[in-house]
């Protein structure tokens, strides 16, 4: 078996921290810690986007503070989500949540407000899809 390696935690080494994540060569091992990866990033966009659009509807659309204090709440849970990411880096998860934060502002759109985004909206939103699977699932040496 290969040995355990310990993901760096911030910019600087913390054993004391770090996750550990043994590295067995098994391709369903590497698979599921992406599906683990994938379904945080989704419940994360559905806190921040969902929390942003309550925030948006208690204020521009006249619904009220109640509204906007669920917001402010769902938001909060957002940032506690993030960090269940298996990946250590900061810089990395928060880039790669960008694009599904893009993708995902236009599928709330669309079942929240009726939005229809077009072929540029779709294209786009792939693109940054692409980058999501290039930064964070991409081989690393």
């Amino acid at each position: 078996m290969v040995p355990q390696q310990a993901i760096r935690c911030g910019m600087a080494a913390c054993p004391e921290r770090a996750v550990v994540i043994e590295h067995r060569g098994d391709a369903t091992y590497d698979e599921r810690v992406a599906a683990k990866s994938i379904a945080l990033f989704v419940l994360a966009a559905l806190f921040e986007i969902g929390g942003a659009w309550l925030v948006w509807q208690g204020i521009r659309e006249h619904r009220g503070l109640i509204w906007v204090g669920a917001g402010v709440v769902a938001l909060g849970i957002y940032g506690f989500v993030a960090t269940l990411q298996p990946d250590a880096e900061f810089g990395r998860i928060l880039a790669a949540y960008g694009g599904v934060f893009v993708a995902g502002s236009l599928a709330w759109g669309m079942a929240a407000d009726g939005y229809r985004p077009d072929r540029w909206d779709l294209v786009g939103a792939a693109v940054c899809l692409a980058g999501v699977g290039l930064i964070m699932y991409a081989p690393r040496s």
